[in-house]
């Protein structure tokens, strides 16, 4: 039986950051949901498909294979055959994909695709709407928080690392307005499950969101196999 870590948050809260802990120290797979859907938003870009035209967005999900990739520094994202890990982090890209996802067909059919990844392998899966949504079942949940200007920073971060320089103004209208789309998008809403287990990332080192997640996780564990042993 596969073991399930949902982790949700607002963006730069650190969901990221703690699922490539959780998977290295574990060995679990890692799946990013919002490279998920990063991925479908730079298709119809590419493409120049309005959100409204269903059809042709129907036949693109329908043709969509991911693979996750892990290298010794990152994880890549294979869409179809092809990297896009560079790619889908582009500010117009991060920008349209609220939209894209906030559409019920892209949702629906990404939703399937990551359950089926979670059928035979221990995997921790991070997005918005894992742990009430996706997987409301999971085997454990997190919930990531920060105050804003440190989320504001670490997307400037993001940003430069990718080779896109925006001041401080620009990133944080974008993360208000992030923030204001997941909170009230009407497909797979931002919410805090009533079981997730709330990390505010704010002041925390990467060693300390090691050491709080992982030590819950292996705990979790340990319940799940003592209750087995009873059955």
């Amino acid at each position: 039986m596969s073991f399930v870590v949902a982790i949700d948050g607002p963006t730069s809260s650190g969901k990221s950051t703690l699922a490539k802990i959780i998977s290295k120290e574990l060995g679990f797979t890692n799946i990013q949901t919002g490279a998920m859907y990063r991925s479908v938003a730079k298709i119809l870009l590419d493409n120049n498909i309005q959100i409204i035209d269903i059809e042709k967005i129907s036949e693109i999900l329908g043709k969509l294979d991911f693979e996750f990739r892990d290298t010794e520094d990152s994880q890549l994202v294979i869409v179809n055959g092809k990297d896009v890990t560079s790619e889908i982090r582009t500010k117009e890209v991060t920008d349209f994909t609220s939209e894209v996802a906030s559409i019920q067909q892209v949702r629906e059919r990404l939703t399937q695709l990551q359950r089926n990844m979670a059928q035979k392998k221990n995997i921790v899966m991070e997005g918005r709407d894992i742990g009430t949504s996706v997987f409301p079942n999971a085997d454990i949940k997190f919930f990531l928080m920060a105050n804003a200007n440190v989320r504001i920073q670490r997307k400037i971060k993001e940003l430069r690392e990718n080779g896109e320089d925006y001041n401080y103004q620009e990133v944080a209208e974008s993360v208000y307005k992030w923030d204001k789309d997941a909170i009230y998008r009407s497909q797979g809403a931002l919410k805090r499950a009533p079981d997730a287990i709330c990390i505010d990332t704010s002041t925390l080192t990467i060693d300390d969101m090691k050491n709080i997640a992982i030590n819950q996780i292996i705990e979790k564990q340990k319940q799940i196999k003592s209750l087995e042993l009873e059955i």
